[in-house]
């Protein structure tokens, strides 16, 4: 199997550092198919360490190659239990199946719609890696014979290069959509790209958006873990759903607050960011309004939140002991969008902004005063964020 034999030198070579999986998998299928493997559709399937995704992978048809993402809801649904992914980790051993003469009442979903597109034989088996991880593959075709002996031998022994250079690209892709998760876009870019030295920081004018959740404290004393978790997690949507749709960056959840910024690259973006950040404002009382409609009519009991945003100059980097750091982002910007969020409950307006913000968006904003802030030897004039009508 020369063939075979050059396939898996490209793959543990110029596969292996190309870092395009795409490249690889189409590579890959095509090399087979030529070689006589009767290829209709490949799915190569990729396990993820993230708490968001499970896997993503790609799908090959010599009509081009395509990527895809799981969820760990997904992994719940009829999509999964009982399909040939199920089937090969729980059982570790590759699964052939004829797509002829299926039972609608026994088989899978996923073999009655290959048959129906003209799929007549199928095969799954696993790829392990270096971690001791298992992802899966499949192979479906439409040849009249189906797959020989011949065919599911070639794809077995061609299976070592597939790992090889997909192994590397999985865990690079693991590795940044974790970081991604937990530190956001920004932050996660810049520690994949080095930023990880004790003290290492860079100094950038942002906006800077705190909310708070009104209450919280009241809601864990009245109400069980799973309620108040619940609750965290909704809230939780809302915002950052509402500031990742406006271009901002969620930085933290401390407790029940959540810091995000809009950082400005160039002096003339501070205009759109001040007011990206209002509008994102704006839409997590939208979402909250339809959240608190879904509470209600749970008997749950409503949520309210408190939104300060400020403009200026921040530092952003690692702060944190030898062993542990934190990337985060300081300077009195951040303190004061803080600080005017703890002033909305008691001026009386969910949203408050200062007058850097406000003047970018003055149909956005009213004046409502000026107002001592902690920390500040200086009143402040505060705006209050027009509310969408419900």
């Amino acid at each position: 199997m020369d063939v075979i034999d050059d396939l898996n030198h490209w793959m543990m070579t110029e596969g292996r550092c190309a870092n395009d999986p795409i490249k690889v998998v189409s590579h890959f299928c095509v090399t087979l198919n030529d070689a006589g493997v009767p290829l209709w559709r490949v799915n190569i399937g990729q396990r993820f360490a993230n708490p968001l995704l499970i896997a993503w992978g790609l799908v090959w048809t010599p009509d081009g190659t395509e990527s895809y993402d799981v969820t760990h809801a997904r992994m719940l649904t009829d999509s999964y239990v009982g399909s040939a992914f199920e089937y090969i980790l729980k059982n570790q051993r590759p699964l052939h199946k004829s797509l002829r003469g299926l039972d609608p009442e026994k088989d899978h979903v996923s073999y009655l719609e290959f048959a129906a597109a003209g799929g007549t034989d199928y095969y799954a088996t696993l790829l392990d890696y270096g971690d001791r991880s298992q992802h899966g593959c499949t192979f479906a075709t439409q040849s009249t014979n189906g797959f020989s002996p011949k065919h599911l031998e070639m794809i077995e022994a061609a299976k070592p290069g597939l790992a090889s250079a997909m192994e590397p690209v999985t865990m690079r892709k693991s590795t940044k959509s974790l970081l991604r998760t937990y530190l956001g876009d920004g932050p996660s870019e810049a520690v994949w790209n080095g930023s990880i030295q004790r003290g290492e920081r860079k100094t950038l004018e942002a906006v800077v958006l705190f909310s708070d959740l009104r209450g919280f404290t009241a809601l864990t004393d009245g109400y069980g873990e799973s309620e108040v978790f619940d609750a965290l997690d909704c809230y939780f949507d809302v915002v950052v759903q509402s500031v990742e749709e406006m271009g901002g960056d969620v930085l933290k959840f401390m407790g029940d607050g959540i810091l995000s910024i809009f950082p400005i690259q160039v002096t003339a973006d501070r205009p759109h960011q001040c007011t990206q950040a209002a509008l994102a404002a704006r839409r997590v009382l939208v979402g909250l309004a339809a959240l608190n409609d879904k509470r209600t009519k749970a008997s749950k009991p409503p949520l309210d939140i408190g939104i300060g945003i400020n403009v200026g100059q921040v530092s952003y980097g690692n702060i944190g002991s030898p062993g542990r750091l934190d990337f985060t982002v300081l300077g009195s910007a951040v303190n004061v969008a803080s600080r005017i969020e703890v002033l909305t409950k008691s001026i009386g307006h969910r949203v408050l902004a200062t007058k850097a913000i406000a003047e970018t968006s003055p149909d956005l904003f009213k004046a409502c005063g000026s107002h001592e802030v902690r920390g500040i030897a200086h009143s402040i004039d505060l705006f209050n964020l027009t509310e969408p009508d419900p």
